[in-house]
């Protein structure tokens, strides 16, 4: 998996990654302890919002720059939102009301939702061979993992030294730094023209939405994406109140609860290429979501009862659990999406999925945060404990088994002597033949009998 940073223009941009990482776990940290400083109990409620304004942001710029980005200079673009999240970092130390929080957020979300696609449709271009962008997707989950771990220890660190309001100034000179290696790294430069016949604007925007909706994998990966934004969401955004005011601990063990759920995060990640070897996505995927739904119901159960010595250590195993069986479904989310789409559709599917996942974050952000808020701790966990049981149970009904890749199939549309059909055999009103099934412009639907072949 690190051989690809042997590249030197991707090890920069990996780097950039990477520290901007790290600032935007430096501003989880703040940002939760000053909902609090503002809100007092009812800061879960104002975490949500801010939280649920990014994911706004997410599912509404994220396929836009998509369709955008093969026809802008990478660096302007990259080099901008850094340097308008720093803007934004630098000025949260100084608000008081919640409204400024929110307009803050919005812009800060906005570049990253500018950032974030931008970088995803470079990666393929820097790195143009198969293998090398599968070792940088892979690398790239395990530093969204070891962000988790590292980010809250740091940040208890430096909260042993400074007020959190400075880690809002680490939060600035991680994106700033991130900004510098970008200029550093050699990318493209030059705008692509419009081809003739390419799509137009709203036909790309909506190309990865409408491939996702149409592949019965990644319905299921939709779904299964909600069952762990209900428990992530729980974490994200009602930590701080189970600390502070459920439990009633200080703050420096609100880092050590978000540093278990990153632990348990990644220590699957690095277990999943051997568990992968022996058993499929599925076989892994499906029970995860189950177990999550188990998780957030005995999590419910459990808060209404009074807290005793037992309930510290059982959040932060609980916490860790809900780390190990988001990862089991994250990590190979990005090797369906390959298998689901042409090499020419990856970008397009990738923002897709970025936005969709985004969305189920920005339903169960809410839920979270105003469930928690008005009634409580307990009904919210139940609430997103019973919507990570219905994604889980339509997630196993909508994903196939068995799935292959390789389908015979059907064209009725295509005339006889089109490339595509050699080797076709005739089959009643059309042409029958097998290969990799994939949504994409001579493949609009997936097949209703399609058989493996």
């Amino acid at each position: 998996m690190l051989t690809v940073l042997r590249h030197r223009t991707y090890r920069r941009l990996f780097s950039a990654q990477v520290i901007a990482l790290v600032g935007t776990g430096l501003a989880t940290v703040a940002l939760s302890l000053l909902a609090h400083d503002i809100a007092g109990p009812d800061a879960g409620s104002v975490l949500g919002t801010a939280l649920a304004i990014k994911m706004v942001a997410y599912v509404g710029l994220a396929p836009v720059v998509s369709a955008l980005a093969h026809r802008l200079p990478p660096r302007p673009v990259l080099v901008g939102a850094d340097l308008l999240r720093a803007s934004v970092a630098c000025g949260l130390p100084f608000v008081t009301e919640t409204w400024q929080v929110y307009a803050l957020i919005l812009a800060l979300q906005a570049a990253s939702a500018t950032f974030t696609p931008a970088f995803q449709a470079l990666v393929p271009e820097v790195l143009p061979a198969e293998a090398d962008y599968t070792r940088a997707l892979s690398l790239s989950r395990l530093a969204y993992d070891l962000e988790m771990l590292f980010s809250p220890a740091l940040a208890a660190a430096l909260l042993s030294w400074v007020t959190y309001t400075w880690l809002f100034t680490g939060t600035a000179a991680g994106f700033l730094a991130s900004a510098a290696l970008v200029l550093s790294a050699a990318l493209p430069t030059a705008s692509r023209k419009p081809a003739d016949g390419e799509p137009g604007f709203a036909a790309r925007a909506t190309r990865g939405t409408r491939l996702f909706l149409a592949t019965p994998r990644l319905r299921a990966l939709l779904a299964l994406t909600l069952a762990v934004a209900a428990g992530g969401a729980t974490v994200m955004v009602n930590t701080i109140v189970y600390v502070r005011d459920h439990l009633g601990r200080s703050l420096s063990d609100l880092p050590l609860a978000l540093g278990t759920y990153g632990a348990g995060s990644i220590l699957t990640a690095l277990l999943l290429p051997r568990l992968l070897r022996r058993a499929g996505e599925r076989t892994l995927m499906l029970p995860a979501a189950c177990a999550t739904a188990g998780l957030l119901l005995a999590l419910a159960a459990a808060t209404r009862a009074a807290p005793g010595g037992w309930a510290w250590p059982a959040l932060l195993i609980t916490w860790a659990a809900f780390g190990a069986t988001g990862s089991l479904i994250t990590t190979p989310t990005g090797r369906l999406v390959r298998r689901s789409a042409a090499p020419g559709d990856l970008n397009a599917a990738f923002a897709a999925q970025f936005s969709l996942s985004h969305g189920c974050w920005l339903l169960t952000y809410l839920l979270a945060g105003r469930l928690g808020a008005g009634a409580g701790l307990s009904a919210a966990a139940l609430a997103l404990g019973a919507v990570a049981l219905g994604a889980a149970l339509a997630a196993w009904r909508l994903w196939p088994a068995p799935d292959p890749g390789r389908l015979t199939h059907t064209h009725t549309a295509l005339a006889h002597g089109h490339p595509h059909l050699s080797g076709a055999h005739r089959a009643g009103n059309g042409w029958r033949h097998a290969h990799v099934y994939v949504i994409d412009d001579l493949h609009h639907r997936w097949p209703a009998r399609a058989a493996a072949d």
